[in-house]
């Protein structure tokens, strides 16, 4: 399967802007953007016109490297949500959102939704009782999502369960740290999706 293996700080310092890929390390000193918050490259330091074009091919790129989604698998989500009656661009976010990995992130199960895929693919994770390793896998309204039994003596959910509190759990979903289970109360509006992101200006790229 095909992913991404190079320093996740470039692609952060290629959008201009922290996309929080690290967890806890993008939150400190060590953070490579606060010493460099320029592009990567020979030529990182030099202005580049921001066309049109550039604008919507670098917001369409700064989407899929926060949600970790290659782009063969993120054209398809777009060509899903412009089959919607709703925005497509909302949709879209929508869609990203309620991804299992997301989830488990946004829950505050994982540091980051590299840690989160990687504990989903793992097995760690059930849906409505049913083991789920796909971190694709889509979450629905009224779904609940819960640690497996062994799982939750691992590190990871254990150091999980201790910082219980210490993020905030978006009001769609609600964390239960004590049993180690996230309940989807509904799918996310457009207002309570807090990634920076302008959908719009990625409709018109792919729109064109």
């Amino acid at each position: 399967m095909a992913r991404y293996t190079g320093a996740d700080c470039r692609r952060c310092r290629r959008e201009k802007m922290k996309l929080f890929l690290k967890g806890s390390k993008c939150d400190g000193p060590k953070c490579p953007f606060e010493s460099r918050p320029f592009p990567p490259g020979q030529h990182g330091r030099g202005r580049t016109k921001e066309t049109e074009y550039l604008l919507q091919l670098r917001e369409k790129q700064k989407a899929r490297r926060v949600y970790g989604v290659l782009e063969k698998q993120f054209r398809g989500y777009y060509e899903e949500a412009v089959g919607k009656k709703a925005k497509t661009g909302e949709v879209l976010l929508q869609i990203l959102e309620s991804r299992l990995d997301n989830v488990v992130y946004r829950a505050g199960y994982a540091q980051s939704r590299d840690m989160a895929r990687q504990l989903v693919k793992h097995g760690h994770f059930t849906v409505n009782g049913k083991k789920v390793d796909i971190p694709s896998f889509r979450v629905k309204e009224h779904d609940i999502i819960e640690v497996r039994g062994k799982s939750k003596e691992l590190t990871p959910f254990i150091v999980a369960q201790a910082q219980a509190g210490s993020k905030t759990v978006p009001a769609w979903l609600e964390a239960i740290p004590s049993q180690m289970k996230v309940l989807v109360h509904s799918l996310p509006a457009r207002q309570v999706i807090d990634t920076q992101v302008q959908e719009q200006l990625i409709v018109e790229l792919y729109s064109k």
